[in-house]
């Protein structure tokens, strides 16, 4: 294994840290300020457009489609800094045209989406002109085992009928979010992998409604929200269905092990902004007589942090690494490990800089309390703990008796 960049990987990661470090964080809190006392914070601040033409100019673009006529063609070990760099920020994803779930949904739109798809959809989600959410997780089951969907989406004639509801839609409260992938249950006698399907629905479609807007240990996260969303009879054309009736297992398989290597690594991005903030903060307040970095076991906990950011980067790009040359397939332990390690690593390290903050770290004042939250719920986005740690312990036992 070899992480060195690669001469077009140095330049794009020199060229997104430089802009995340001199036009995005320089802007951030005011942007937030202006975000949280504006009448409508479902809104688009004009910066961000600013900052997104800036991006495309300077072909900082679609950098995570390895489709290099889309995108920058980097593979997954090449685009992982550059998500790391993302994450020090919580409008950078969006600024680079590169955020959640908008880049899942493209990717699946590449891989396996027909050209009236792609035309419609996955064009202008490209150039930044729209944005998507992703319906899967359902309220009335328990979503962590994704064949308990009750959720259907049953194919009459030429169309496909759904009806249901889904929660944490991420994204669908985002003023320009038009359309959502829903993953339905088309044939409930079928192999339990070939059951479900995958719809492209637009959001105006006659039937769908968004029921309210869900918080997250209080925030809302605007412009982009978290939605409770109703299908009731909705009557959509069969060519909505993507790549056919029975296949949303397979397309859900295919744009999970990517996107846990972005999600890792922004997160990794966010910890090393909490330690920067965490640093600043211990050597520059005094109390007892002393600079906060020489009390108790700070210097112990900074030390810690270093230590278990680095190990959780290795361990996401050997995962990112084995994506590339052996594929899902030879990947699927290593993605559930990187989905338990990695929250757990940006957790321990931003709940320490709140720590050093006291009080201010649980305010608006500092990112460190929205840094939180936004780590805690990935411990539950995309799987929770429990699902990951037992399929890794399922490869791990599988050489023994009984296992």
């Amino acid at each position: 294994m070899d992480f060195s960049h690669s001469a077009t990987a140095a330049d794009y990661l020199r060229r997104v840290s430089d802009f995340v470090r001199t036009e995005i964080e320089p802007v951030e809190a005011e942007y937030h300020r202006a975000l949280h006392t504006s009448e409508n914070p479902w809104t688009v601040l004009p910066v961000v457009e600013e900052l997104k033409a800036k991006t495309r100019e300077q072909g900082l673009w679609n950098l995570f489609l390895p489709d290099a006529e889309r995108g920058a063609g980097l593979n997954n070990v090449e685009y992982a800094p550059l998500a790391e760099q993302m994450g020090r920020s919580a409008i950078a994803p969006e600024v680079f045209n590169c955020n959640a779930p908008d880049t899942g949904n493209a990717e699946v739109l590449v891989q396996y989406g027909s050209r009236e798809q792609q035309d419609q959809w996955l064009e202008p989600l490209l150039r930044g002109e729209i944005r998507s959410a992703f319906c899967m997780t359902e309220p009335g089951v328990a979503s962590s085992d994704a064949t308990n969907m009750a959720a259907t989406a049953v194919v009459k004639g030429d169309e496909i009928v759904l009806n249901g509801r889904k929660w944490w839609s991420t994204g669908v409260g985002h003023p320009n979010c038009r359309f959502v992938i829903f993953m339905g249950l088309t044939d409930p006698d079928a192999d339990r992998h070939r059951r479900h399907s995958m719809v492209l629905v637009p959001l105006d479609a006659e039937g769908v409604k968004v029921e309210r807007l869900l918080s997250v240990f209080g925030h809302r996260d605007e412009p982009y929200g978290h939605g409770e969303v109703s299908f009731t009879d909705v009557r959509l054309p069969l060519s909505s269905v993507i790549a056919g009736p029975g296949r949303g297992f397979e397309i859900a398989q295919g744009r999970l092990g990517p996107g846990r290597i972005h999600h890792c690594m922004r997160l990794i991005g966010l910890a090393e902004r909490s330690l920067e903030l965490a640093l600043e903060r211990a050597t520059t307040r005094e109390a007892f007589g002393k600079p906060l970095v020489n009390l108790g076991g700070n210097r112990e906990r900074i030390a810690n942090a270093r230590i278990a950011i680095n190990q959780a980067r290795l361990l996401v790009l050997h995962t990112a690494w084995l994506l590339d040359t052996k594929g899902l397939a030879g990947a699927r332990s290593e993605v559930s490990q990187i989905k338990v390690a990695v929250p757990r690593t940006a957790l321990d390290v931003i709940d320490m800089a709140i720590q050093l903050h006291g009080a201010a770290g649980l305010s608006e004042d500092f990112p460190l309390a929205a840094a939180y939250t936004g780590a805690r719920s990935l411990r539950l986005a995309d799987g929770p703990d429990e699902v990951h740690l037992n399929l890794v312990a399922r490869y791990e036992l599988a050489p023994y008796p009984h296992g």
